[in-house]
């Protein structure tokens, strides 16, 4: 039975019924349901079995994915999904999309999320296996995935949030967005000063996206990293970083709270690593979206960018006050 309601941002809904019949005709097995999860991502159920159908730009971009998570499956790591080959034994190709076929996993009832200190610790010791796996074979995917640079990368966010001040001065006033930019410029300033430390670490294969719905917890309990879209060659770090700027809001943005996690404490008086933690990230993020996408009218997506802004600025404010603090 084909699944209600399906949208997204590709097509109509004769998009959608050609996309059906495409993969009707591949699962010869017949499809009990179809449904979207999110873009270009769908899944499927047979009879016989269940499937998560990821679409790519390009064939390249699949069979990178393929091969990463065939790696890391072989040097020892199993936390994730693997790729399967389609029914039909060929490969999924549908208007311009490349399709891999995923295994699917069933999730738990208790979905995992930043609430509670037990699943932020076990996040971060997945985050560390994934490392410490990637790191004995990054060495082969060098001339294959980008060479991670968050200070590049930020300063590149900074400047469009800065193009994109007139358009976000309707919603923000000051003197909130003047403290968030200068947030950003004293983060970007100490990065650079510092910038000898991030290359200091050995490198490893980044995840690139540590977000709450790249962790999947299974039926059995176990906790999946999935979505393997922006991985880079990096020293870990970076991921850390990014990790904790998503956890802050949970943990009260509290310095001493952060330190409470095993990984983070080896950075604890580490220059480098402070002044990153004061680059707004999360805000800047979700600003530069929603003005590229010109989804302001959107008062749900609005409502929550605001409040992430505004609703938070106090603590985000106190603790950029206590790493200033900590670095005099």
């Amino acid at each position: 039975m084909r699944a209600v309601n399906i949208r997204s941002g590709n097509g109509d809904d004769a998009y959608f019924d050609r996309l059906f019949s495409y993969f009707q005709s591949q699962f010869q097995g017949g499809i009990r349901k179809f449904g979207p999860i999110r873009g270009d991502v769908f899944l499927i159920k047979t009879k016989k079995q269940n499937y998560i159908l990821k679409g790519y730009s390009n064939h390249r971009k699949l069979k990178l994915q393929e091969a990463f998570t065939a790696t890391l499956r072989k040097e020892g790591f199993k936390k994730t999904y693997r790729f399967l080959e389609s029914p039909s034994k060929e490969e999924l190709y549908f208007e311009g999309t490349h399709y891999g076929c995923l295994e699917y996993l069933s999730a738990n009832k208790s979905a995992f999320s930043f609430h509670t200190h037990s699943n932020r610790q076990e996040g971060l010791d997945l985050i560390e296996q994934f490392h410490d796996t990637t790191k004995s074979f990054e060495k082969r995917y060098r001339t294959l995935l980008p060479k991670g640079d968050i200070l590049a990368k930020w300063t590149e966010r900074y400047h469009l949030f800065l193009n994109n001040l007139p358009v976000l001065r309707y919603f923000i006033k000051e003197p909130f967005v003047s403290e968030m930019v200068s947030w950003a410029y004293w983060s970007l300033s100490g990065m650079e000063q510092q910038q000898t430390f991030y290359h200091n670490e050995a490198d490893v294969i980044l995840h690139g996206d540590v977000a709450h719905h790249n962790f999947l917890r299974d039926k059995t309990g176990k906790l999946h990293i999935i979505d393997f879209d922006l991985i880079n060659i990096g020293p870990p770090i970076f991921d850390y970083l990014q990790y904790a700027n998503r956890i802050l809001p949970f943990i009260d943005w509290s310095y001493d709270n952060l330190l409470t996690y095993t990984q983070m404490k080896k950075y604890k008086r580490e220059p480098a690593f402070l002044y990153a933690l004061a680059y707004p990230a999360d805000i800047f993020r979700e600003w530069n979206r929603i003005i590229r996408e010109k989804s302001y009218s959107d008062e749900t997506k609005l409502k929550q960018v605001i409040e992430l802004s505004i609703g938070q600025f106090s603590d985000r404010k106190n603790f950029v006050e206590q790493l200033k603090d900590l670095l005099e």
